[in-house]
């Protein structure tokens, strides 16, 4: 009989301990995290106790939250799957992104802010600097994307490839240089994307600046866009495409900018722009029309330099 009641009293500490696992609520995700070159992705990725990757510390940040950099580092290729902020602040965090998507963000109607970023391919062939496939709003602000050299879909500065209704991407005050494909290259599959570029230098690329596919409207402004010997400064390619640049400097390029193609009459409209020494041609007008307020410099290109007559009510 003791022992029986001896066994019923460890059942019953067991029960309650049981008891006590099921009812502990499940750690809170912190709207705010860090992390940090010394760092350990089992820690908490408090201030104190940081995390050392991107990807360890976003599974900790809550909806919403923001991750930001303690100390210089590498932190690592991420997924972006929720609304989310990434902050180097002054250090500048980077991430070696060899042979991979430096970042990808994948969420329906996401809110995402990257800023103070470096992201380096390595020079390898696999992979783009920036890659979106869902969201909602993407703002790029001050990040550098360099060294990814692949070409067909990997090789790419930032990539736009959605597919839901509107999509806005903002690319402020950054840098994308060396890569062996577009520098910007949008081409959701349906709905539209408002994309706005400013202040940003795209140099040095083996393909266009930036490369305008489809249901994009853009607007871009006090942009360098040099040096993409096999492309262009601007290519914009289909009739459901509107580009506006404005007070750009495109130069040294095959083409300064390069407007649709047979029976694709997408629109340019071009104000107070430098558009000089591109090697090819200065405009090509495939299709549609390169429409200009009367105010650019196009000069010294080895070819085209006549925008489409004012249209649009354009003078």
């Amino acid at each position: 009989m003791k022992k029986l009641s001896d066994l019923k009293a460890v059942l019953g500490v067991v029960a309650l301990a049981l008891g006590g696992l099921a009812s502990t609520p499940a750690t809170a995700q912190a709207t705010r995290t860090w992390v940090s070159g010394v760092g350990d992705d089992a820690n908490p990725c408090s201030r104190t106790a940081p995390c050392r990757t991107f990807a360890g510390a976003i599974s900790k940040t809550a909806a919403g939250g923001e991750i930001s950099v303690l100390d210089p580092g590498g932190f690592g290729a991420v997924t972006i799957t929720k609304s989310i902020t990434i902050d180097g602040g002054g250090i500048v965090g980077s991430i070696l992104a060899a042979n991979t998507n430096g970042i990808i963000v994948n969420g329906a109607n996401v809110v995402v802010n990257l800023r103070n970023l470096a992201i380096n391919g390595g020079g390898t062939t696999t992979g783009n600097g920036i890659r979106i496939i869902q969201a909602g709003t993407v703002t790029i602000d001050n990040v550098s994307i360099t060294g990814h050299v692949g070409t067909g879909t990997n090789g790419r500065g930032i990539a736009i490839e959605t597919s839901t209704a509107i999509v806005r991407v903002s690319i402020v005050n950054s840098h994308i240089a060396n890569m062996g494909n577009h520098g910007i290259h949008s081409n959701p599959s349906a709905g539209l994307v408002f994309l706005a570029i400013d202040d940003v230098d795209i140099s040095d690329g083996a393909a266009s600046a930036i490369h305008l596919v489809q249901n994009t409207s853009a607007t871009i402004s006090s942009s360098l866009l040099t040096g993409n010997f096999n492309g262009a400064g601007l290519t914009n390619e289909r009739a459901s495409n509107v580009a506006t640049i404005s007070n750009s400097v495109l130069t040294n390029n095959s083409i300064g900018v390069s407007n649709g193609g047979p029976g694709q009459a997408a629109v340019t409209l071009l104000y107070g722009n430098f558009i000089s020494r591109n090697t090819s041609q200065g405009l090509l007008i495939g299709g549609g029309g390169i429409s200009s307020f009367g105010n650019n410099a196009i000069r010294g290109n080895a070819g085209n330099e006549t925008p489409t007559p004012p249209s649009l009510g354009l003078q």
